[in-house]
């Protein structure tokens, strides 16, 4: 598979480049993406390098 595609994940936040380069086959579910530039983590999907943040409900104190 000579010459596939292949860019680097941008952070969903700052827009900037992370360490993670896709291939156009890569899948990527639940992935804590890092970056570098914001030091921030955000839970993502990756797939034919459509990037989807997955939000995550709040923790809430358990009542009793």
């Amino acid at each position: 598979m000579s010459g596939c595609s292949m860019e680097w994940l941008l952070c969903p936040i700052c827009k900037g480049k992370t360490r993670i380069k896709l291939r156009w086959d890569t899948v990527l579910e639940h992935f804590p993406l890092y970056c570098p530039k914001c030091k921030g983590e955000t839970l993502v999907d990756v797939k034919q390098f459509n990037t989807k943040v997955i939000k995550e409900p709040d923790a809430q104190t358990q009542r009793r």
